[in-house]
């Protein structure tokens, strides 16, 4: 039997702190292409994802949204308010459908106040965010597309927490910020190595070793970003 889905930020609180704070939320259903927040608009809730992942989105105008950070059961969304600040930062749109937790604002701010534990693990996981939201600007510019969606693949992987997901050419495409054309030839050069198998935007992993090697450096920073602050 498979173990039940759980935030794995709130698996690293104090038992207590983690079970006052879940009993303050609710366990909500998040669909696919779901928009949680806009930018410049008051956050409501914050959400910790269990089998969900949330897809982080700068605009620009008269361009697609390009995907600028991904968050599942490893994070949170809503970390920007630890600095007192109200207002959305980024488009946030639901890419993988599944669980999350949900809180209401007034009630986060409370359990930052009650639990200075919850505000000790949020600080460093801000870090995280900042210097993976830093590290995909570097991405974007300097690495080629095939390596890029690489990352991609594996970091969904990673949220999806399976070797099957659905991610659209288009939909890459925009993610990416390139041509859907420049990801048809991408994912088809990794579909011809038998890493991926990628029909009518159905994609199965094959080989993760080998696609984590196709990869850009990006991909094995960030983790270890991640892990350096919760080892």
């Amino acid at each position: 039997m498979s173990s039940p889905p759980n935030n794995d930020l709130l698996e690293r609180l104090p038992g207590k702190v983690r079970a006052q704070f879940i009993q303050s939320s609710e366990v909500t259903e998040l669909p696919f292409a779901e928009v949680l927040c806009e930018p410049g608009q008051p956050y409501k809730h914050v959400y910790f994802p269990l089998t969900a992942f949330i897809s982080l989105m700068e605009t620009v105008t008269h361009h697609p949204p390009l995907e600028v950070g991904l968050i599942g059961n490893e994070g949170m969304l809503g970390v920007t308010l630890i600095l007192g600040v109200k207002e959305i930062p980024l488009h946030a749109v639901v890419q993988g459908p599944g669980t999350a937790y949900k809180m209401p604002v007034a009630k986060f701010r409370l359990a930052l106040r009650d639990h200075p534990a919850l505000l000790g693990l949020l600080n460093r996981y801000l870090f995280v965010t900042m210097a993976q939201l830093s590290q995909t600007t570097a991405c974007t510019h300097f690495h080629e597309v095939e390596a890029r969606l690489a990352r991609w693949l594996l970091m969904t992987h990673d949220r999806a927490h399976a070797n099957h997901f659905h991610l659209t050419h288009q939909y890459l495409a925009d993610m990416l910020g390139v041509q859907r054309s420049a990801v048809t030839i991408a994912a088809g050069m990794l579909q011809q190595r038998n890493i991926i198998n990628y029909t009518r935007g159905e994609i199965n992993v094959l080989d993760r070793p080998r696609l984590e090697a196709v990869s850009c450096e990006c991909y094995a920073a960030a983790n270890a970003d991640y892990a350096k602050q919760f080892v």
